[in-house]
């Protein structure tokens, strides 16, 4: 048997190995390949870079467990250049399945940058009404939220001092897996109230999102893991989404290589067969 030969009855589980290896690889040493920014991310991160510090950056967190490869990358990007930039941030969630993963990822970049829960950002949590709930913030937000999500009153909090609806938040973004997501904020959110809102969202949702930006009904959209990736290289702080980013591109160039490899194989083993039938 030739190596030709053997190379294409070579066993699946060696394929498999190399295609996990680098999979793995690049996770646990990310490159940092270069990535090209998309002008609808650029949109969010310089609305961000333009606002002034202390103001206040709405970040609903509207999905759960299921999508965190994608979104939870971007939430983490966006609370960093937020706490970079010294905003205000009140962070909550339409989706309950998400409540805690939401609390969790907001506590760890907080602590990170040595902010305090009360001063300089709330969690609020989930309440029940889904877009109704975002009605409700536009008239009354302590209406709608009369305690954060640890229990404490939101009325009188340093973070909140002078907002009392959503006409009073500079910025919003949702990160939104589905439905409620970045439409409902768009149709019952500013639409009604006139505040700046931006999007993020799983990858396959993206596509149905763009209308809303072409319009201008929303200002910049990050879509996927790239969008994520794309939003780490703005910031200057690399992190899952950049290294998930690599581990793509070389499972992608290492798929691509052995159907080359195979091919070459098969048509040279097609071509001696024919020379030995001649």
């Amino acid at each position: 048997m030739s190596f030709a030969e053997r190379m294409l009855k070579i066993d699946r589980r060696i394929i498999f190995l190399v295609i996990g290896f680098c999979t793995l690889l690049p996770l646990l040493y990310p490159v940092g390949l270069p990535i090209k920014i998309s002008p609808e991310v650029k949109s969010v991160y310089d609305y961000m870079e333009s606002l002034p510090e202390r103001s206040v950056f709405l970040l609903s967190i509207d999905f759960d467990p299921a999508s965190k490869p994608e979104l939870h990358p971007q939430a983490i990007a966006l609370l960093r250049h937020a706490f970079r930039k010294n905003l205000r941030v009140v962070a909550m969630t339409l989706w309950v399945s998400g409540t805690g993963m939401a609390d969790q990822l907001l506590t760890q970049v907080a602590q990170e940058a040595g902010k305090e829960n009360g001063k300089d950002y709330v969690f609020l949590g989930w309440s029940p009404g889904g877009t109704a709930v975002i009605i409700n913030m536009g008239q009354d937000l302590y209406q709608a939220f009369p305690s954060d999500y640890g229990g404490k009153p939101t009325k009188g909090l340093p973070v909140l001092d002078g907002v009392n609806s959503l006409k009073d938040v500079s910025y919003a973004i949702s990160l939104g897996a589905g439905n409620p997501g970045v439409e409902a904020w768009y149709v019952f959110g500013k639409d009604k109230y006139k505040f700046e809102l931006g999007g993020g969202c799983t990858g396959v949702i993206a596509p149905g999102l763009y209308p809303l930006l072409r319009s201008g009904q929303i200002n910049g959209l990050i879509g996927g893991l790239r969008g994520a990736a794309e939003y780490e290289s703005l910031i200057g702080q690399k992190g899952r989404a950049v290294a998930g980013m690599d581990a793509q591109s070389a499972t992608h160039v290492a798929i691509i290589i052995l159907v080359a490899v195979c091919n070459i194989f098969y048509f040279s083993l097609r071509r001696q067969a024919k020379q030995q039938g001649g």
